[in-house]
């Protein structure tokens, strides 16, 4: 029989972006769960409010501010975390925000900014946690991505760019880390009420609005909820040993139609 190296009762998270959206409830999913999980984001009050909620709960949750675009902030949280929960057994990367430019329009400061946060910050995180996974043999990192990835979007040309890296990026893990016993995930939402754009005029929304509907990327007018995609992630990082879930796309269901 094939040998694999057992989960531990005792598995340490980081979640990235956890002051918000997908983020939040993946680690208010994981903390039920009995993951100790360490919380960051730039905004860190707001990992404390959901600190609060965890331990309320009876959950172990460590808070600490965390910039993915910085080098020196990913090494202080990380290391901060696993002084405070061990060793870290699950990564759940996907801080990062977006804006609304067409991709001429976007200076290429501002354009590089978004890769530094969605991509290179996401290999920030995994540099510092995945050697010592492989050392022990185990551990679970979920890249969260986006279908913009199979069906890209207007007005999203640097965040796609950015994914697109990201899959890549985890793809090639995969192919490195077989047989190590840490399994590299990709998780891909369609479109998803988060506060990603919420921060667009309403001019502007309309008009990118419009564009996904000219370009046939706009269905039916449900998105998910963050805790549906908070789901497909713990039922990743728990599929039990000698399976791993590559990669799983998570859309919103249509309403029934009346007959």
């Amino acid at each position: 029989m094939p040998r694999f190296e057992p989960h531990p009762e005792r598995r340490p998270a980081i979640v990235t972006g956890a002051s918000s959206g997908i983020g939040w409830a993946t680690a208010l999913l994981l903390a039920g769960a009995g993951h100790p999980v360490a919380l960051g984001a730039r905004r860190a009050e707001k990992c404390e409010d959901l600190a609060a909620v965890i331990r309320k709960e009876g959950g172990e949750a460590f808070v600490h501010p965390l910039d993915v675009g910085d080098s020196d902030s990913v090494k202080a949280f990380t290391a901060a975390a696993e002084d405070a929960l061990g060793p870290i057994e699950i990564v759940i990367s996907g801080a990062g925000d977006l804006g609304p430019e067409r991709i001429h329009e976007l200076d290429s400061e501002s354009f590089l900014a978004q890769l530094q946060v969605h991509l290179v910050g996401a290999h920030r995180l995994v540099s510092q946690v995945v050697p010592g996974m492989v050392e022990r043999g185990r551990g679970d990192i979920v890249f969260v991505s986006s279908d913009v990835v199979r069906a890209p979007r207007t007005r999203m040309g640097a965040y796609v760019a950015a994914k697109n890296g990201v899959e890549g990026m985890a793809r090639t893990m995969q192919m490195e880390l077989e047989g190590t016993g840490v399994r590299a995930s990709i998780v891909r939402p369609g479109p998803t009420m988060t506060g990603m754009g919420l921060g667009w005029d309403a001019e502007t929304t309309g008009e990118v609005l419009e564009e996904w509907v000219k370009w046939g990327l706009a269905r039916h007018p449900y998105f998910l909820r963050p805790e549906d995609v908070a789901s497909t992630i713990a039922a990743v990082v728990s599929a039990q040993r000698g399976t791993h879930l590559t990669l799983v796309e998570v859309q919103p269901e249509a309403a029934v139609q009346k007959r």
